[in-house]
């Protein structure tokens, strides 16, 4: 079992809320650790993936009514994850022992929230949710074959979208980047920044017209971001979440809210967004070591890494281990 009390203690987004319908069972991982979703008719539940009896996946089993029945004897569980019958002794009570480990679940933005331990906060807000000049455009979801914490770092680096993502949404004729304020919160970081990015509401998204655009941006938790930028009709915000499946494994999804009055067709937008992940997959994915350093003498840092410095240094502050790397040495022996 991760040993991150930090994590163990947070909400993660597993899947979507339309993934499990009423009697469907999913197999998930969350934190190095196996689970079952099921769906009893009523609501969602969350089990470690494991029966009692002898260890079968539960996710390789069904639901029948308001039980989930284990796919290697019959045995069937209720909702609470005790043991209501065995097929083979069917006259017997089973045995007090016979219980799976359940875990909370949520269900908050048309997403599906696990906690793993004792949920220390709430899920992390999105004002923008219930706004209704706003267009909902779900995003993802991205595997990445990387650290979690590597994955949300590589969102809150500015500097890197009009080189790496020239011609999407920024451009590499105009890389400078605007610093603004940077706050260290109680609960999180906020900062702002400026930088050039393309007009889309000009019309040709292809031949779209430079615009200087300030972010703000929000890191709530150590795997949930957000960013608003734009005033008007320009406005758009990102609610980002990553599922820390393993140390160097994770799943990227998010909200792209746009204000409703744009009138680009959604198509262009999740074709914009696919093709932004694909590029930011493979250059996270390269990275050595695959793991984040929260050692600030492990890697080389410049001026406009001000938000990962702060991102790392937080993590530091708050205790997150799980998916880090410590010391510069184990750093340098991670790339070898």
């Amino acid at each position: 079992m991760v040993q991150d009390q930090i994590l163990l203690n947070d909400w993660h987004v597993i899947a979507r809320s339309q993934d499990l319908q009423p009697g469907t069972v999913l197999h998930k991982r969350l934190l190095g650790l196996d689970l079952v979703l099921w769906h009893n008719g009523e609501k969602v539940l969350a089990w470690q993936d494991l029966c009692p009896h002898r260890g079968a996946r539960l996710s390789l089993g069904y639901v029948n009514k308001d039980t989930l029945i284990c796919p290697y004897h019959g045995l069937a569980f209720n909702s609470e994850g005790k043991c209501m019958l065995i097929p083979a002794n069917p006259d017997q009570s089973p045995p007090a022992q016979a219980c799976v480990k359940t875990y909370q679940v949520q269900e908050r933005y048309d997403l599906l929230w696990v906690c793993l331990g004792t949920p220390k906060q709430d899920i992390a807000p999105f004002s923008e949710w219930d706004d209704p000049g706003y267009r909902k455009i779900f995003c993802g979801p991205y595997h990445y074959h990387s650290s979690p914490l590597r994955a949300l770092e590589n969102f809150i680096d500015p500097a890197h979208f009009p080189i790496m993502h020239s011609g999407l949404f920024a451009h590499a004729s105009r890389p400078e980047l605007t610093h603004y304020e940077l706050e260290f919160l109680p609960d999180g970081i906020s900062f702002k920044c400026g930088l050039w990015e393309l007009d889309f509401n000009s019309g040709n998204p292809h031949q779209a017209p430079l615009i200087f655009n300030t972010y703000d941006y929000r890191i709530f938790r150590p795997l949930v971001a957000y960013f608003k930028l734009g005033p008007g009709e320009r406005r758009l915000n990102v609610f980002y979440t990553i599922t820390p499946i393993d140390e160097d494994e994770c799943v990227a999804q998010y909200w792209l809210m746009v204000n409703s009055a744009r009138e680009v067709p959604v198509e262009i937008y999740l074709d914009i967004q696919n093709q932004v992940a694909s590029q930011d997959i493979a250059i996270v994915e390269s990275q050595q070591p695959r793991r984040l350093p929260l050692d600030l003498q492990a890697e080389v840092h410049l001026p406009s890494d001000r938000y990962s410095i702060a991102y790392r240094k937080w993590l530091k502050q708050q205790g997150v281990t799980f998916g880090t790397i410590s010391s510069r040495q184990e750093a340098r022996g991670n790339r070898q």
